[in-house]
């Protein structure tokens, strides 16, 4: 019997490494603070609700280490309060607001075209201490990070500057 011919093995697909947290039980705002902390070129955010002081602090400090960061809010971020897109105004951060659909109800991080932090979790303080959320952190897969990078500026490509609203009249 004529011995079959070798093919070599495919190639070992390399896996993503996936992270999950959950509410209540985990510190979920601490998970996505560090893996912000951890940024060392360019973190794009998406936000609907967008009020934890740690995550808006966290943001923040990435532009001033130097981080290109870019952010994408929806519209019931325009309060005529003081906000999470006033401070990153106040700290050089121009965000962007999608309006261009009902509801921008994205919360995506993007972090140095290699790491995707998304879930249902607001960037809220009630995601972290009334709710029963998840996130889940994804790296290494660097097509799913592409698919995300492609999507917020597709998102960014319809969005219009940040406005406060005007504090209504006395």
């Amino acid at each position: 019997m004529a011995a079959l011919p070798s093919t070599p093995a495919p190639a070992p697909a390399i896996a993503a490494t996936l992270t999950p947290c959950f509410t209540p039980g985990s510190d979920c705002t601490s998970v996505i603070v560090q893996r912000i902390d951890a940024a060392k070129s360019e973190l794009l955010v998406q936000a609907y609700g967008f009020t934890s002081t740690p995550i808006i602090s966290a943001i923040a400090n990435a532009k001033t280490r130097g981080v290109d960061v870019r952010v994408i809010l929806d519209k019931s971020n325009e309060t005529r309060k003081y906000s999470g897109a006033t401070f990153l105004v106040n700290h050089g951060i121009e965000p962007l607001i999608d309006d261009s659909v009902g509801i921008a109800h994205n919360k995506v991080l993007i972090i140095d075209k290699d790491t995707v932090v998304t879930g249902s979790f607001n960037f809220t303080t009630a995601a972290q201490k009334r709710n029963a959320e998840n996130v889940l952190i994804i790296e290494d897969d660097h097509d799913l990070v592409a698919a995300y990078r492609d999507n917020w500026f597709k998102r960014a490509a319809v969005s219009r500057p940040y406005r406060p609203r005007e504090a209504a009249a006395d």
